[in-house]
């Protein structure tokens, strides 16, 4: 069997994937308050590293390890990051309100994207089922259902360094010196993963 395009198509897969609506809204949360290409880039390269791991892992126990994950799991999977994006959304809000009430206790986060990894850790947790669905009934063979996913990830981690820049160009280190747009960005970046958490988690629980 040619795997070659199965695994092309797992490389476009996955950089579309980057651009689903959560992960959009999740890392322009994160990415706004950087006042660098460089550093929203690299977010966007870390997310993708938690979300390939996540994903990795749980088809190494599905495909490998033949452990069984009923489908309920799955939308819990999914209520879990509604309720990240709700706490991202808190989190920013009061990183902003910390940043002003103390700035020369604010520690400078520049070399600190262990949140992205987080973030696109629990992400991953969502993704998985359909991805590990799809693979094992289209992919033959243990081996190359595993490069589909590692090919799935590489493929993700392109997208969201492609979306984490992109975000990042409005945000140029002058714009991002004004208080009252840095209000804005919080408020506007905040409200909206508050609102999708919120959604996501009634729309999975209920």
């Amino acid at each position: 069997m040619d795997t070659s395009f199965p695994l092309l198509f797992a490389a476009v897969v996955g950089f579309s994937h980057a651009f689903e609506a959560d992960h959009l809204v999740a890392v322009s949360n994160i990415v706004t308050k950087r006042d660098k290409m460089a550093l929203a880039i690299k977010d966007g390269i870390y997310w993708g590293f938690g979300h390939t791991s996540t994903i990795f892992l749980i088809g190494l126990l599905i495909i490998v390890g033949r452990v069984a994950f009923f489908d309920g799991y799955f939308s819990y999977f999914e209520a879990l990051v509604g309720l990240m994006l709700v706490g991202l959304g808190l989190f920013r809000l009061y990183q902003y309100y910390n940043r002003r009430r103390r700035p020369s206790q604010w520690i400078d986060e520049r070399s600190n994207h262990h949140l992205a990894y987080g973030v696109g850790f629990v992400h991953g947790l969502a993704g998985s089922g359909a991805m590990i669905l799809l693979v094992m009934t289209e992919i033959q063979g243990s081996f190359n259902s595993m490069m589909y996913l590692l090919i799935f990830g590489v493929g993700s981690v392109a997208g969201m360094l492609v979306a984490a820049g992109l975000f990042s160009l409005p945000f140029s280190r002058r714009i991002t010196g004004n208080e009252s747009l840095q209000l804005a960005l919080a408020l506007l970046s905040s409200l909206l993963c508050i609102g999708y958490g919120a959604f996501v988690i009634v729309e999975n629980l209920s």
